[in-house]
């Protein structure tokens, strides 16, 4: 079974939130998408760098970005960030934007390099149009202090009810996940020992939704 299946990703707007491997999830699910025939795009409603090895058109015109999703029909967009180097949200709008490709996939927030992640109250930057919400979580955050393992820590331990030098677990990221409430689905990531399975496993006997994991980089993925 295929990542996007395993996901249910369908096809218009799906934004990526979370951390440990967002962007990696985006490039995995456009690939897959792309070799199936679909046409996808890749973006930001936050901030992306340019995908490597892929087309990254940028602040391109509606009728370019059709004519090039004509012959690559996978690719990135976004509007150029001075002195970043990164892409933001194209500004073409997000309706048209699923006109233009069956599938468009959407960074909608940072964590900084962190593998987990508490939101504050202007995050994340979700799209209107999407219709589905997939949160990424990093397996490697587990058993490490939540003070190094999450982003805005001090959030993440307040939701989850402990202090911030109390190890990253997967009650308390059912806690902050199930406080927050902003996803339909869960991406366990980074599942590369047997203890991270073990604790991926956990966590998905705590959530009420479709929860899927692996490890990326391994190109694994599996129904948690």
């Amino acid at each position: 079974m295929g990542l996007a299946e395993l996901l249910e990703i369908r096809p218009g707007v799906t934004a990526v939130i979370g951390g440990g491997g967002k962007t990696t999830l985006l490039r995995t699910l456009g690939e897959e998408l792309a070799a199936g025939g679909a046409r996808v795009l890749l973006c930001a409603s936050t901030k992306i760098f340019p995908f490597q090895g892929l087309t990254n058109l940028k602040d391109p015109s509606e009728r370019t970005l059709a004519d090039a999703l004509e012959t690559c029909p996978l690719l990135c967009a976004g509007t150029p960030v001075p002195g970043t180097g990164k892409l933001t949200a194209p500004r073409i709008p997000m309706a048209r934007l699923a006109a233009l490709a069956e599938y468009v996939l959407a960074e909608a927030d940072g964590a900084a390099g962190r593998p987990l992640k508490a939101h504050a109250p202007h995050e994340p930057v979700i799209p209107p149009e999407a219709n589905q919400v997939v949160c990424v979580v990093g397996a490697s955050g587990f058993g490490r202090p939540i003070g190094e393992a999450a982003h805005r820590p001090a959030l993440y331990a307040r939701l989850a009810g402990v202090l911030e030098d109390a190890p990253a677990a997967p009650e308390t990221e059912a806690a902050v996940l199930l406080a927050e409430g902003l996803h339909d689905r869960v991406f366990i990531n980074q599942i590369e020992t047997a203890e991270n399975r073990r604790r991926a496993a956990a966590l998905a006997t705590l959530l009420p939704c479709p929860t899927a994991g692996g490890a990326l980089q391994r190109e694994e993925f599996f129904v948690c």
